[in-house]
């Protein structure tokens, strides 16, 4: 039991006790035994996990249709969350609700789909209703359930049976160490085939597009300021030359990406080292080849490289900007600190 301090919860006196008379540290307390129940129902599972569990891994392996997933209440919710797992980890899933499915979303169903069906007492009507239908299309059907001498697990080809607890409502009536067991399995069974499938992080960056995630996954090509929205110059010209012809542009970039003859990076001229130029106040500074003043041999990162792999080399290296080149060394853009601080 967690030792609680008065002083680590900012509440005002006047909130310490609810209209039932729980105060602060009977509030905490509650919670704490709501969390170490559902945390001990989970440790219990990982000693002593199914018996069908490998043979529901390896048939969902093998499964030539979708993996559907039904549950009716608040096993149905936990049962959307394990489709949207598989789903995204390279197994086919989609959510059938069990009362849908009876007024003609069985239509989703074929003889090549494994339906995993939820219900922790194994014996719940909506549930029950579907197996008929589904032997008759020939789907396969798994349980998840905490009673293994229930009709579910009778009629399921692979029952996942854990052992039913009870549950940590006061009351012992609101669905919680049961379906924080059901997750915990599902999300063990999900992880487990995505490993039979070798499924990689450039497969999940497939999946996952959008948003941070999807940006940190992606290749550096996807994300880079391409070259023709960067500054870039040949290592004869001066520091001058290049700020004219390029101030009028729309290029965002400070840094001026300095290339030979054949495209190939050789360097690159920072704001930084602008400001050292500035700092000597000498106007022929501005006149010297860029060659001279450049920051030679700066650090890359290589097409095809994961977004991830940029945004680590310029937190751990403390840089603003990270060109991009390809495998002959020719810059082909550039990353820039403000592009993925968001991310």
């Amino acid at each position: 039991m967690s030792t609680f301090s008065a002083t680590k919860y900012q509440v005002s006196t006047s909130r310490l006790s609810a209209p039932d008379g729980m105060t602060i540290f009977e509030q905490l307390r509650m919670a704490t035994d709501v969390l170490s129940q559902e945390a001990k129902a989970i440790q219990e599972l990982a000693d002593d996990l199914p018996v069908d569990f490998c043979l529901a891994v390896e048939q969902i392996v093998n499964c030539q249709g979708t993996v559907i997933i039904s549950g009716i209440g608040k096993a149905g919710w936990i049962g959307q969350k394990i489709s949207a797992s598989l789903a995204s980890t390279g197994t086919p899933s989609h959510f059938l609700h069990p009362a849908e499915a009876l007024h003609g979303d069985l239509g989703r169903v074929t003889h090549r789909d494994i339906v995993l069906v939820l219900s922790n007492s194994g014996e719940t009507a909506e549930v029950l209703n579907l197996l008929g239908p589904l032997a008759n299309i020939g789907a396969q059907v798994m349980a998840l359930t905490g009673n293994e001498a229930s009709t579910l697990a009778r009629q399921s080809s692979v029952a996942l049976c854990y052992k039913s607890k009870s549950e940590a409502c006061p009351l012992g009536l609101a669905p919680t160490t049961s379906t924080t067991t059901m997750l915990a399995l599902g999300d063990a069974l999900t992880l487990v085939v995505a490993k039979m499938r070798a499924f990689r992080a450039q497969d999940f960056a497939r999946f996952h597009p959008g948003g941070s995630l999807g940006k940190k996954l992606a290749k550096v090509e996807e994300v880079m300021r391409p070259v023709e929205e960067c500054r870039v110059a040949l290592e004869t010209e001066t520091v001058r030359e290049i700020y004219v012809r390029s101030g009028a542009g729309n290029r965002r970039a400070g840094v001026v990406l300095v290339v030979n003859n054949t495209g190939k990076l050789t360097g690159i001229f920072t704001d930084s080292d602008l400001a050292r130029l500035l700092g000597r106040q000498q106007d022929n500074c501005f006149d010297w080849a860029i060659a001279d003043v450049m920051t030679e041999s700066p650090v890359t990162v290589v097409a095809g490289s994961k977004a991830k792999e940029a945004i680590d080399a310029l937190a751990k290296k403390n840089l603003s900007e990270l060109p991009v080149i390809d495998d002959a060394g020719k810059v082909i853009g550039l990353i820039d600190i403000t592009d993925v601080v968001g991310w």
